[in-house]
């Protein structure tokens, strides 16, 4: 019996035992699992909270971009330069369209897809078919921003074959209507509609908006759920911003500057800036070569290509070739349109006055180094007026040294050269000068005519109005106003002038100065019929190369300007027939250009009596009157007369009555003979004098009317241009319109 007991207590013994350690086993495994739950839960609920989140929301929902509507660019008329117009963006759901095909109605195939969406977009069927690979994928851009009927034509594919799972949505396509006016100063976004250059990459912050946001539900089919499911979060477009620009100004600043840079083949392009002296407003500005900026990447220029071509260039060079912009990226020896700044610097300081005289010899010796004037014969004795209109080297060196070296780099600093201009555009270069602690008397002498130093070309146009328009430096801009949608202006540009470096006084007396430049010195090729115009050349050596940077600065009217530009050409051709210095080949230019603008401008001519006589005149009809009541009626006007034939009335007339043409001109009369019919072969005229053009012209049965410099006198001034060229074929007593210019001028 007490064995039996021993018994039962030892299994109740060991039956403890295995229970202690199957609970404890038991506990174990059940913290371990508890543990491998938490840690699961812990990396689904906080490591991976975004991610399985993000996966709900997009079974859940489905979200749409609202485009903004990137703000629209303005001249200072209200012409656009830059719109937004409405596009739209196709793109396809890889994951949809797999589900799709697993649908035995399906009536579309993979290749019959991509194929018809290739046709139609452009875009290669293999890259389509890869995209419709992506089955984890529900968004994949096929095409970016497609017109209106394009996005049509797509859409009447998808509905005849029935194909759920591409879709359109409504985006916004930067267009620009001018095409390449003003590429470099307006610029150019990229795919994402993200400014990349010019005002559009300065103003990215203004201009682009803000995207709004369309939230909608879906049932777990994928189907969308009612309006009361959806959330709209509303665009807002971007502002709009009013330039100083002006189209008109812009397009005849671009058009000659071209002209000029292909005719003399330069090397390194050409810019061109018209300025308002009293506001710093840019209305024009020009860098060529230019590109269009509805296809930027592409490039147009015929040098350009040719180095892609032949493989001296990459195509990515020359695309960043064609974007600079010379007119502020660049820096460049200005030559002796610096002068300005000199002779405004002396005349303040009183080192010079009106009655000031100078000996040119040709040369002149600096510490031991002797530099040059362009006449190195010597200009011999010279007013100040004179030796501005020469541009006399050692004249403009010793109004250097007078000023010394401190007041001549405080001047610098004064115009605002040290620092560059502060324009409202990307990418503004900084002139390049010697430390003023290093600044000796050889490098002052250089520094006065323009030599050893690079400055940008809107620095120093800035800096030449303030010597012009009464001594204030305005800060140079292109952004007039900023308006929000709604026309309200948020922001207004502050015309204040930044200092007043010289006085007025001093201004009056520079300008009188610049102005002789145009009528007597080496800036006549500046001339413009009814216009008095001052200006000053400028020609800088590019060093052992032989190469040059030419130049003109000229502004209007002389008395009281209103505008000024500044045309600087790189590296021209040497063999053009023309002396390569800013008077012979540049000032001519600006006379083109001046003789367009001023009077769109508003800016009235004036003229002599002298040049009324050939001021165009209309041509009276006469056809029906007799000889001599048609030949009074001709002569009051002011025409010559020349009547063909024996009979008492007139009968035709050349011009047709109503024709404007010069008013020094002939008009033919016909009393009773036949008026010729056969077209007028037109002479070549370049290079002869007005006087033997004209008897050429009159011969061939044409008409002149003469533009550029008026100095007929000289023998040295001949016809640089003509606007229709020789041998063609035009009717008689068509008007051909010549520029005279000396073709010898140096600076």
């Amino acid at each position: 019996m007490a064995e039996n007991r021993r018994k039962s207590e030892n299994i109740r013994r060991a039956n403890r035992v295995i229970q202690t350690r199957t609970f404890v086993l038991m506990l174990v495994l059940g913290v371990a699992v508890f543990l491998v739950l938490a840690l699961k839960l812990y990396q689904l609920q906080i490591k991976q909270h975004d991610y399985y989140q993000s996966k709900a929301l997009d079974q859940q929902t489905r979200s749409t971009v609202v485009t903004a509507s990137r703000g629209t660019i303005y001249d200072r008329n209200g012409n656009e330069l830059a719109v937004s117009a409405t596009a739209e963006t196709v793109f396809l759901s890889p994951k949809e369209l797999a589900e799709e095909l697993e649908k035995p109605e399906t009536k579309w195939t993979k290749e019959s897809l991509s194929a018809g969406l290739s046709q139609l977009l452009g875009v290669t069927q293999e890259s389509i078919l890869e995209q419709m690979e992506r089955t984890y994928s529900q968004y994949e851009v096929v095409k970016l921003r497609v017109d209106e009927d394009t996005a049509n034509a797509v859409r009447e594919f998808l509905n005849d074959n029935e194909v759920h799972g591409v879709y359109l949505e409504t985006d916004a396509k930067r267009y620009y209507p001018y095409g390449s006016l003003a590429a470099h100063v307006i610029g150019f976004v990229g795919t994402d509609n993200t400014g990349l250059y010019g005002l559009e990459a300065q103003y990215e912050e203004e201009l682009q908006g803000q995207t709004g946001l369309v939230v909608s539900a879906k049932d777990n089919g994928g189907n969308a759920l009612p309006y009361e499911y959806e959330q709209y979060y509303a665009s807002h477009n971007g502002d709009d911003l009013v330039l100083t620009l002006d189209t008109n100004v812009q397009y005849y600043l671009e058009k000659y500057v071209k002209e000029m840079a292909d005719q003399f083949e330069a090397a390194n392009g050409a810019t061109g800036i018209v300025m308002d002296v009293k506001t710093g407003g840019v209305l024009g500005m020009v860098s060529y070569p230019n590109y269009d900026l509805n296809n930027y990447s592409e490039v147009s220029d015929a040098r350009l290509k040719a180095a892609i071509e032949d493989g001296s260039a990459s195509l990515a060079d020359q695309q960043l070739r064609q974007w600079r912009n010379k007119a502020l990226n660049d820096t460049y020896e200005p030559g002796s349109t610096f002068k300005i700044l000199t002779l405004s610097a002396a005349l303040e300081e009183g080192v010079v006055d009106m009655s000031s005289t100078f000996e040119c010899s040709g040369s002149i010796t600096v510490m031991g180094q002797t530099i040059h004037c362009s006449n190195t014969s010597g200009h011999g004795h010279q007013t100040l007026k004179e030796a501005t209109g020469n541009s006399c080297n050692p004249a403009f060196i010793n109004c250097g040294l007078g000023l010394g070296t401190d007041t001549f780099y405080e001047y610098m600093r004064s115009f605002g050269l040290l620092e560059g201009s502060g324009i409202d555009l990307a990418g503004e270069a900084t002139g390049i000068f010697m430390a003023q602690s290093d600044f000796s008397q050889l490098d002052l002498a250089c520094y006065a005519f323009g030599q050893n130093f690079n400055v940008t070309p809107i620095s120093l146009i800035a800096a030449q109005a303030a010597c012009i328009n009464g001594g204030y430096l305005y800060q140079p801009h292109v952004v007039e106003q900023v308006r929000d949608s709604s026309g309200a202006v948020v922001y207004q540009h502050d015309n204040t002038p930044l200092r007043q470096v010289v006085s007025q006084q001093t201004s009056a007396m520079a300008r009188e100065c610049l102005e002789y430049v145009v009528s007597d010195g080496g800036g006549r090729n500046g001339q413009v019929k009814g216009y008095r115009i001052g200006g000053k050349t400028g020609t800088a050596d590019k060093g052992k190369t032989g190469d040059v940077v030419v130049s003109f600065v000229a502004f209007a009217p002389a008395d009281d300007p209103q505008i000024i530009m500044l045309i600087a050409m790189d590296s021209p051709a040497r063999d053009t027939g023309t002396y390569p210095s800013g008077g012979a080949m540049v000032a001519p230019v600006a006379s083109k250009v001046m003789a367009e603008i001023l009077p769109y401008l508003g800016i009235e001519p004036t003229y002599t009596a002298e040049e009324l006589m050939g001021a165009d005149t209309t041509v009276p009809y006469v056809v029906g009157m007799t000889r001599e009541e048609a030949q009074q009626r001709v002569k009051d006007r002011g025409f010559g007369c020349q009547i063909v034939g024996d009979g008492d009335t007139i009968t035709d007339q050349t011009p047709a009555g109503g024709a404007i043409i010069p008013g020094n001109a002939t008009v033919i009369l016909y009393a009773g003979a036949e008026k010729a019919t056969e077209l007028c072969t037109v002479p070549n005229l370049l290079g002869r004098t007005a006087s033997e053009a004209n008897s050429l012209a009159s011969n061939a049965g044409l008409i002149l009317r003469f533009t550029g410099a008026t100095n007929s006198t000289s023998g040295s001034i001949v016809v640089l241009n003509q606007d229709v060229e020789a041998g063609a074929q035009v009717e008689p007593g068509t008007v051909i319109s010549v520029q005279l210019g000396d073709t010898s001028l140096n600076d």
